[in-house]
């Protein structure tokens, strides 16, 4: 069985996450094996709300309430893996493996899955604030216990994960904003849109392409001071986890980088990195990684970054040795 989880878990991300799947090679191995384990559950949840396949678009929930009805049934068996129950679901057993060992923090798991809540509920996003918020829950979140897989506890190296999960998000949200709009998300804040002219419902025609261009640069500049700050946090990890994260960091880097460059063409096609490009990118990501181990001190952390909530867990499970 563990090893079968295992297989799930790895052909999981190798379709669901070519980017990260790269990366999360060069994690040591039973490090790597928990990253996978997470990644399998955090895109069942994902799959199962938007009623796809490895992210890739399947059957639609027809309906508002069917969608909050998996919500609901995820939460219920999110519970339940905290218990220490026997999971047949293979994307469960596998998290109820790394969240027990690992001491995944419950309020993390039920924060990232509020996040999924915001999309069922058709939340609006006013301000850039609300846009960081639900990159917080979609995936800086996830950086936490990825974070947490790695051995961190400090809470200074965890808001660095943190930031890590919502630069991430910003270039996902730039890079797919098309994509969004046409199953009728919007993640943009909507004070850009109204500067820039372009309506929420007219966001994938053709003749907005050049502001829509302006308000996606907008969002990949606003990534970077949290790229930034992640980088500070790669000391605190082992080498093998820094090389890894900081691959990770230039690779979703890239692609927002790239996403500015295209200008109005940039949803002609999706963007992503060739295999080339990740290579370099790899090396680049060890030589981060090995000059990490020389930094005698990180700069603070810039006062004007989001700040991730530390709220009282409301959501703790019992604990269960295993």
């Amino acid at each position: 069985m563990s090893e079968a989880l295992l297989a799930h878990a790895t052909n999981t991300i190798a379709v669901g996450s070519k980017s990260f799947a790269a990366a999360a090679r060069l994690f040591a191995p039973e490090v790597r094996r928990s990253v996978l384990m997470l990644y399998a559950w955090c895109r069942h949840c994902d799959d199962v709300v938007d009623g796809q396949e490895l992210g890739f678009a399947a059957v639609a929930h027809a309906h508002k309430d069917a969608a909050a009805t998996a919500l609901a049934q995820l939460e219920a068996q999110t519970r339940q893996a905290y218990t220490g129950v026997p999971m047949q679901e293979p994307a469960f057993a596998a998290f109820q493996e790394v969240a027990l060992r690992c001491a995944i923090a419950p309020q993390y798991a039920f924060d990232h899955l509020a996040g999924f809540a915001m999309d069922v509920q058709q939340a609006h996003y006013e301000t850039l604030d609300d846009t960081l918020r639900y990159s917080y829950h979609v995936a800086g979140v996830v950086g936490l216990m990825m974070a947490t897989i790695m051995g961190a506890k400090q809470p200074a190296v965890l808001d660095r994960a943190c930031d890590l999960g919502i630069a991430f998000q910003l270039t996902n949200i730039a890079r797919d904003i098309v994509d969004d709009a046409q199953i009728d998300r919007c993640y943009l804040p909507a004070q850009w849109l109204r500067e820039a002219g372009i309506a929420h419902n007219e966001l994938a025609l053709p003749q907005h392409r050049a502001a829509l261009a302006r308000v996606a640069a907008r969002l990949v500049d606003q990534a970077e001071p949290y790229y930034a700050s992640a980088s500070a946090g790669l000391a605190a990890l082992p080498l093998r986890s820094a090389w890894a994260i900081a691959t990770a960091q230039r690779v979703y880097r890239q692609i927002g980088i790239e996403v500015k460059a295209r200008g109005a063409s940039a949803w002609d096609q999706r963007v992503g990195t060739s295999r080339a490009t990740k290579l370099w990118l790899l090396v680049r990501g060890g030589v981060d990684a090995l000059a990490s181990r020389f930094r005698k001190t990180a700069l603070p952390r810039p006062a004007a970054l989001w700040q991730r909530p530390h709220a009282t867990d409301r959501h703790a499970a019992p604990a269960v040795a295993v």
